[in-house]
């Protein structure tokens, strides 16, 4: 199994939550770094471990602080053998931690280093559905929506074959409208992850999350599409070998 999504440099003690995922069967892991600094940790915890591959970019929520320089030294540590995407990048209209305008030419910014780079761009949206799919209208490359949480912007996933990558909320009891949006993804277009240390899955739920959980949500996704888990299992595992260019 592989997690598509976990913030390993955010655990409290990553070796050991790698450990725990490989005992539980997952054996890959892609970590997001979200600002220079936290993309040069990530890629240190990737050189030490086989499994571990990273998700480089500068988060919507540090537009506000990102610098030209930032962007230069991005696209430099992009160029490691173990950096396999650029993300997460996208606009959050919620918490509003960076200014609108910044949000957005950070995003432009980083859509034009994945099609520079012919990288898979990882997309956080967050109550800003339109203004995602407005940014994203030119790009031609491979997309991926983390954390799927927009059933809205399911209809022009699915017509321009972008990825879609659920975590541990669709697991949640009151969350049928995300179960349903997973029945609806192409089996060649789905994906799972964590997005540790937040949004543990159902029966973790309170506890910080950690890549070994993925299976919970790889369970709730097979059960609501009908499928044997062991199956979608192989199928997310091809997917995101496809999607992120893995050995």
């Amino acid at each position: 199994m592989i997690d598509t999504h976990a913030h390993l440099t955010a655990l409290d003690d990553a070796k050991a939550a790698i450990e725990r995922a490989d005992e539980a069967g997952v054996a890959r892991i892609l970590t997001v770094g979200t600002n220079v600094e936290d993309c040069r940790s990530a890629l240190s915890i990737a050189e030490r471990h086989d499994g571990v591959f990273t998700i480089l970019g500068i988060h919507p929520h540090d537009a506000g602080t990102a610098t030209a320089n930032d962007l230069v030294a991005l696209r430099e540590l992009l160029a490691h053998p173990k950096a396999v995407a650029v993300g997460e990048t996208g606009l959050d209209w919620f918490r509003d931690y960076a200014p609108r305008e910044d949000q957005r030419r950070l995003f432009t910014a980083e859509l034009e280093l994945a099609a520079e780079l012919g990288k898979p761009v990882v997309i956080h949206t967050r109550a800003a559905d339109d203004d995602t799919l407005d940014a994203l209208a030119d790009h031609a490359g491979t997309v991926v929506l983390h954390c799927f949480s927009a059933p809205h912007m399911l209809p022009t996933a699915l017509e321009r074959g972008w990825y879609v990558s659920f975590a541990g909320n669709a697991t949640f009891p009151k969350a049928v409208d995300l179960r349903l949006a997973a029945t609806q993804v192409p089996v060649e277009r789905i994906l799972a992850e964590t997005d540790s240390p937040y949004l543990a899955p159902q029966p973790v739920r309170g506890k910080p999350n950690e890549p070994a959980n993925v299976v919970h949500t790889l369970a709730a996704l097979a059960q609501a599409r009908g499928e044997e888990p062991a199956e979608l299992e192989r199928q997310i595992e091809g997917n995101a070998a496809e999607c992120f260019s893995l050995p």
